[in-house]
């Protein structure tokens, strides 16, 4: 299975709430973009709305 690229997505949104994803992706040492995929992703899972997996694009070095 071959990995997919990663895909843009432009929008735009309250300047505190763009400040307080940042400072939450501070506080768990990941980037806002990656940060809004993290919540993106739990939204999903609670809600029940399926994401499906996708092959890793680079390896990390563990073993899941």
């Amino acid at each position: 299975m071959v990995a997919k690229k990663t895909a843009a997505l432009n929008l735009r949104i309250d300047p505190d709430i763009k400040e307080a994803v940042r400072i939450a992706a501070d506080r768990e040492r990941r980037s806002v973009a990656n940060m809004v995929e993290i919540l993106i992703i739990n939204h999903c899972k609670a809600v029940g709305i399926s994401i499906p997996k996708q092959q890793v694009m680079f390896d990390d070095g563990t073993d899941e």
